[in-house]
């Protein structure tokens, strides 16, 4: 039997919460230390799972006994974070966005070659049944050449979800709407649409007092000559209301739609049916907010099946990269 591959934490957030959850659920791994710079989370944590706890990340670094470190902080910090961890000899799980600035993530991909350690990054959604099947079908050519990708985030967060954060809402950390509640579904149209050309953007921030904008509309232009748009805010009335990507395509159309890209809403394809799909996991639930859907488990199991099988990344660095190129060229057009 192989031995388990051991799991530091940094950031005890919802997020690295989630992560506690699905290494602990995990026959194959085994969390060692968590870390926080609150004393009541890393206490909670260190409760719960009987692990060790550290104020100082760079004092989890140090342990000898740690294979992958999850990074699950402010955006703002994935950077640094991520060079120290592979200076330390250690495989890195990122959360999204892998970084807010292209030329910060691709220090991340030559740092962590320079020590040769992995670099993965957190894109669960592409582990979403519907996801997953039409990439599929993209590929295999059934869909033929692909014209538009129209991808909609019609999202609800209150003032309290930006008043009760030290970091969400503030530039330096967050980075803006496109990198906290967008990336996802940006990475999908990108995943289906391959190399962009360029982009054009309006943003407005109507509602919150962020230091950026809350609604925004973007055009882009693919290499295969697709076109597409992203509609998005975060000022939906009361609860998310949507989050879909549609495919116009050559040879059918097909809509993955519900709230967090879990439904396949519309397929008219020809001389093809989907064929039943297994049923989409429940959404990530943050007490007053929903996130996207809950497929950490998938994301351990691949960083697993890498270090210890041989397998494949399930998303490479340098697709995460390229998310980061896509909304910093918007962001570079963008004024607010």
């Amino acid at each position: 039997m192989s031995k388990k591959i051991r799991f530091g934490i940094i950031g005890c957030g919802r997020i690295g919460s989630r992560h506690a959850e699905r290494i602990s659920q995990n026959s194959q791994a085994e969390l060692v230390a968590v870390c926080d710079t609150k004393q009541e989370r890393i206490d909670e944590m260190k409760n719960k799972y009987k692990i060790d706890a550290f104020l100082n990340y760079q004092d989890l670094l140090k342990r000898k006994d740690i294979d992958v470190v999850s990074i699950c902080t402010p955006n703002g910090l994935h950077c640094e974070m991520a060079i120290n961890t592979a200076n330390s000899g250690k495989h890195i799980l990122c959360e999204k966005p892998m970084t807010i600035k292209v030329e910060d993530g691709r220090k991340m991909i030559d740092t962590s070659a320079k020590n040769n350690v992995n670099l993965f990054v957190v894109k669960q959604n592409r582990y979403n049944p519907p996801v997953a099947k039409v990439k599929e079908i993209i590929d295999d050519g059934i869909l033929g050449k692909i014209y538009m990708l129209v991808v909609n985030v019609y999202w609800n967060r209150g003032a309290d979800y930006y008043a009760e954060s030290d970091w969400k809402g503030r530039l330096e950390m967050d980075g803006g709407t496109l990198y906290t509640q967008v990336s996802h579904f940006i990475d999908l149209m990108l995943w289906y649409g391959g190399n962009f050309k360029n982009v054009e953007v309006i943003g407005k921030r109507y509602k919150h007092q962020i230091e950026f904008e809350d609604n925004g509309v973007v055009l882009a232009e693919f290499e295969s000559g697709a076109i597409a748009s992203v509609n998005y805010t975060v000022c939906a009335e009361k609860e998310n209301m949507e989050g879909s990507i549609t495919v116009i395509a050559e040879n059918g159309t097909v809509k993955i739609g519900g709230q967090y890209l879990n439904t396949l809403e519309y397929e008219r394809i020809k001389n093809y049916k989907i064929p039943d799909l297994e049923p989409s996991r429940p959404a990530n639930n943050y007490g007053k907010y929903q996130g996207s859907m809950s497929n950490h488990a998938q994301v351990i199991q691949n960083v697993i099946d890498v270090l210890q099988n041989n397998g494949e990344q399930h998303v490479t660095a340098f697709e995460a990269l390229k998310t980061v190129e896509f909304i910093e060229q918007c962001y570079k057009k963008m004024k607010v």
